[in-house]
C-alpha cells in the first residue's frame, strides 16, 4: 500500500483549507459564554454535525472528535469525497471552563484494531511549555507521528505554547519566540502537517506581522498550516494571507468561522460562517505555497 499523501486534505493546486470541529469542553464553556447555558452532549453533537453539513462541502479536509459526532459523521456520510476525514486523537486534561492544561494519546487510537475506516488524517493537540515535562512532550509527539505512520493515515501536529509561571514573573514570556522555537523542536519529528498558532496572535502591523511569519517559515521543517485560536476573527484572513504569504500551505481553523454562531440559530452558519469559509479558501488559492513545494 503506497504511503498517503496531503493530496487527501488539501485543494487542487496544493494548498490546505481546513475546518476544526474537535473542541470539546471549550465548545461547551463557547456556549455558556454566549448566554445559552452549559449544554448537553446532544446539542453539541447536533452543533457539530450542523458544522459539517454547512462548510463540509466547501473544506479541503474537517477535523472532529471521537466523543461528540465521529460515528454519525462518517455513517451518514456528511462529507464530500473532496472533504478529508481528521480524526482528533488526543485525551485532554481540561478542568471545566478552562484551558487544555496536558494532552496524552487517545487510548482508542492506542488500541489493536481501532476503527479508523474513512479517516485521512489524524491530529494530536501538544501543549509546549519550557518546564520538566518538556522531553516527555517532545516524546508524546514522536510516538503520535509514529503510530499514525504504522497505522497508515496521515499525522497533523498541533502545538499550542505557554508559558509558566517563572517566564510571567520574569516579563521573559515572548510568545512569537516561543511559537518558533516549538516549531524547530517538534516539527523535524516528522509530522504530515504541523499547525502552528499565528504569530502575534495576527495582530500589529502588516509588515511586521510578514516577518514574523517568515520567521516562522524558517522555523518549520515541512508543510505548515495555521490555527485561529487567539486571533480575532476580523484578522484571521489577513493572517493566513501573511502565513500563505510566508510559507504556509493554508489553515486548519474552527473559532474563526464559527464562534459567533454558537448558541444562535444553526442557520447562521449558511449566512456568516459559509461565506468566510469561501473568502479564506480563495486566498490559499491565490497565496498558499503548495505542501508539496515543502517537503
Amino acid at each position: 500500500m503506497s504511503e498517503p499523501t496531503l493530496d487527501a486534505l488539501a485543494r487542487p493546486g496544493g494548498g490546505l483549507a481546513m475546518v476544526a470541529m474537535d473542541q470539546r469542553e471549550s465548545l461547551r464553556t463557547m456556549f455558556d459564554d454566549a448566554g445559552a447555558g452549559r449544554p448537553p452532549d446532544d446539542v453539541l453533537t447536533a452543533f457539530k454535525l450542523a458544522v459539517a453539513r454547512a462548510l463540509g462541502p466547501l473544506a479541503s479536509g474537517f477535523l472532529i472528535d471521537r466523543r461528540y459526532a465521529f460515528d454519525r459523521l462518517r455513517r451518514e456520510r456528511l462529507l464530500p469525497d473532496t472533504c478529508g476525514l481528521i480524526l482528533a486523537v488526543d485525551a485532554l486534561t481540561q478542568e471545566d471552563g478552562g484551558p487544555v492544561e496536558e494532552t496524552a494519546l487517545d487510548p482508542d487510537f492506542l488500541a489493536a484494531g481501532s476503527d479508523l475506516d474513512g479517516v485521512a488524517a489524524v491530529k494530536l493537540l501538544v501543549i509546549w511549555r519550557r518546564d520538566e515535562l518538556r522531553e516527555r512532550r517532545v516524546e508524546l509527539a514522536r510516538e503520535f507521528v509514529d503510530r499514525a505512520r504504522e497505522r497508515g493515515v496521515l499525522s497533523v501536529l498541533e502545538p499550542v505554547v505557554r508559558a509558566t509561571p517563572a517566564e510571567l514573573e520574569r516579563g521573559s514570556w515572548g510568545l512569537n519566540a516561543a511559537i518558533a522555537e516549538a516549531a524547530r523542536e517538534l516539527s523535524v519529528l516528522g509530522p504530515s502537517l504541523y499547525k502552528a498558532q499565528v504569530p502575534s496572535a495576527g495582530e500589529g502591523d502588516p509588515a511586521q506581522l510578514l516577518d514574523a511569519c517568515r520567521a516562522l517559515d524558517d522555523a518549520v521543517t515541512g508543510p505548515w498550516v495555521v490555527l485561529s485560536q487567539g486571533v480575532r476573527q476580523d484578522r484571521f484572513p489577513a493572517a493566513v494571507e501573511a502565513a500563505c504569504r510566508s510559507g504556509a500551505s493554508g489553515f486548519l481553523a474552527g473559532r474563526a468561522l464559527w464562534s459567533d454562531v454558537v448558541g444562535g440559530p444553526l442557520t447562521e452558519l449558511a449566512a456568516r460562517s459559509a461565506p468566510r469559509l469561501r473568502r479564506l479558501t480563495e486566498i490559499v488559492d491565490e497565496h498558499a505555497t503548495p505542501w508539496w513545494e515543502k517537503k
